[in-house]
Parts: C-alpha cells; sequence; structure tokens
C-alpha cells in the first residue's frame, strides 16, 4: 500500500510541476521569450525554474531547459543534478538533451513533442534528424578537424592540475 501512495504521490507532483511548466511557457510568450517553460525538482521540492530567452537575451542557448538547470546548478552549489528530475514543457531539442545528460539528471518528463513544436514552427526534427541520418557531407555547416600538436595541451593541463574537481 505505501509503495502506491509514494507512487501516487510522485506522478501528482510530476503532474502540478508539467502544469507550472507549461504555465511558465506560456507566460513566457506573454514576456518576450519562446513558448518553452522548464523546473528543476529534487527530493519533492522545486529547486528552479527556466523558461526560453533566446530572442529575449539574443542568446541562442537559452533554452528553459538550460535556463532552468542554470538556476537549479546555481542554488544547489553543484554542477551535478544527479538525483533531480527536469520537467519541460516539450520535448528537449538536442542541445537540452544533452545538456540534461551533462548535468546528470536523473529523470527527465516532457509534455509536448518535437512534432507539436514543428507545427508552431520550431522544427527541431531537422536538428534530430541531422544527428541520426544524414552523413556529414548533407550537413548545412562544415564539420572538420585542425590537427595541431598541441592540440592535447589543455588535457595535459588539466591532468596535470593536482586539484582538479573531476566530473
Amino acid at each position: 500500500m505505501t509503495t502506491h501512495i509514494q507512487e501516487t504521490s510522485v506522478q501528482d507532483s510530476e503532474r502540478a510541476w508539467m502544469e507550472k511548466a507549461i504555465t511558465l511557457a506560456t507566460d513566457s510568450v506573454a514576456n518576450g521569450g519562446g513558448p518553452f517553460g522548464a523546473l528543476v525538482a529534487k527530493n519533492g521540492e522545486v529547486v528552479a525554474i527556466g523558461n526560453n530567452q533566446v530572442t529575449a537575451t539574443l542568446d541562442p542557448v537559452a533554452h528553459a531547459e538550460v535556463t532552468a538547470m542554470r538556476a537549479a546548478c546555481k542554488e544547489l552549489d553543484t554542477f551535478s543534478l544527479e538525483g533531480c528530475v527536469l520537467i519541460t514543457s516539450c520535448e528537449p531539442c538536442p542541445m537540452c538533451l544533452s545538456s540534461a545528460l551533462w548535468a546528470r539528471v536523473d529523470r527527465l518528463v516532457y509534455s509536448a513533442d518535437r512534432h507539436d513544436a514543428a507545427v508552431a514552427g520550431f522544427d527541431d526534427r531537422k536538428f534530430y534528424d541531422l544527428f541520426e541520418k544524414k552523413p556529414e557531407s548533407m550537413w548545412p555547416m562544415s564539420v572538420e578537424q585542425l590537427d595541431l600538436p598541441n592540440r592535447t595541451a589543455p588535457f595535459d593541463a588539466w591532468l596535470a592540475k593536482p586539484d582538479r574537481i573531476e566530473y
């Protein structure tokens, strides 16, 4: 019985958090941002919220998920969001999904999907397709390696740093 109550409680919390993320996204539109909202929760509590600020701040990576994760890391005083759930109003683009992986988020929950976003003019599907299917020769930008002799110098310095914080 306790497990069922806990599961229901988690489901209720996530439903409420998703409603909040959707409200953040809707409010973002009214305040000059894009139609995306997100929040980070830990131990049953909302730690931080974020909304899309790409056009408002002229920052192409200020997606809702990124702004929420940045705020959560500051609030928790860490770069790792282990033990956290990321709730987002829409399926994350590949950049945001990668960011969540780098942040070590435990779970990610979204509502609208990439197809819903495409209908609204946010065609992230082309980025998913790019990474999943297209050979580099068909990419809209060139991706090239410039192999310099000192290419590993930053890594060498990192490995030589005795007080580095592993991540």
